[in-house]
């Protein structure tokens, strides 16, 4: 990729809201930005729609966690979100939690794609979209945000919170007055350096993990694009590294976190951890990624990694 590796720059502070499905995801999907963000000074929020409640459990004593068990691994996966972000100094909000006690949520984990869990009636996705959107316009009117983060439409490897997630993010920000809008990005993953992780995982993963290796030939997930349309990333520096790592850590029920720079899901198939988060930023009303220039006009805008083209009276 040539896109330019640029720490962000905290003059002027900005607000940001990074908008995920469930407890991890943040971490993995945008852990860098999140760590880097906030280490430069700008105020990060994550907000959580769901507590993964039918996440699979990796560590056999806490197996008794599961939807199918004792159905109690969404409360423990809040936990595990407000220790991940204790150490990135990310301030973290669960849609719909209770906010005396800090627990509870107003949607439950919708599971796989073609799971029983998608009919559930309390799910992400069966949730009445008007008032789920209204949910999320109500927070960030709350908030105030400069910039606003979730996935794009592929919802990285197409599970349906994921989607739905950027859909109704998509919609809030979009229902917002104009001059209360955001900006708007989308989570992308380069096809490139998808490649160049494949390559390099061979030589440094451990095989007594019993860690399955994805051939260079395999499908890679929808949200890994050609580099063109990547426009905006943050790459991360060691301090910034380790701060990620050490929050993926705490989400132990579902990713274990490896010395050597991978990690392994449920599936136990390994990857590689990221050195850099990359996005685009959208339009809200049309779903259309922004090529860079268009992406650099106006408002707060995170590109390269720093902040451009923000109004004089856009900090805080």
């Amino acid at each position: 990729m040539n896109t330019p590796s640029l720490r962000p720059d905290a003059d002027p502070v900005l607000r940001y809201l990074f908008v995920h499905a469930h407890p991890d995801d943040e971490t993995l999907a945008t852990g860098v930005a999140l760590a880097t963000l906030a280490r430069a000074g700008h105020e990060v929020h994550v907000l959580t729609c769901t507590l993964g409640e039918e996440g699979e459990v990796i560590p056999p004593e806490l197996a008794h966690l599961a939807a199918d068990a004792d159905d109690t691994l969404g409360p423990y996966r809040r936990g595990e979100l407000r220790a991940a972000m204790s150490h990135l100094g990310v301030r973290e909000h669960v849609l719909g939690e209770d906010p005396a006690t800090h627990t509870g949520s107003a949607y439950r984990d919708s599971g796989m794609a073609d799971t029983p869990a998608n009919a559930d009636p309390r799910s992400w996705v069966a949730a009445d979209e008007a008032e789920a959107v209204a949910a999320l316009r109500e927070h960030m009117s709350d908030l105030a945000p400069d910039v606003v983060v979730t996935y794009d439409e592929h919802g990285g490897y197409l599970h349906p919170d994921h989607v739905t997630t950027h859909r109704r993010t998509r919609a809030a920000v979009a229902a917002l007055p104009a001059q209360q809008r955001p900006r708007l990005y989308v989570v992308l993953s380069a096809q490139d350096e998808a490649a160049a992780d494949r390559a390099w995982l061979p030589d440094v993963v451990d095989a007594a993990h019993g860690l399955t290796l994805l051939a260079a030939g395999e499908a890679y997930p929808p949200s890994v694009v050609d580099p063109a349309l990547v426009t905006h990333e943050i790459v991360g520096d060691p301090a910034d590294l380790a701060a990620r790592d050490a929050a993926l850590r705490e989400h132990r029920t579902q990713v274990s976190v490896y010395d050597g720079g991978y990690y392994a899901l449920s599936n136990d198939i390994a990857a590689r951890l990221a050195r850099a988060d990359r996005f685009a930023a959208l339009d809200p009303d049309t779903g259309a990624l922004l090529p860079a220039p268009m992406a650099a006009e106006g408002a707060a805008t995170l590109c390269e990694g720093r902040i451009v083209g923000l109004p004089a009276e856009g900090g805080r």
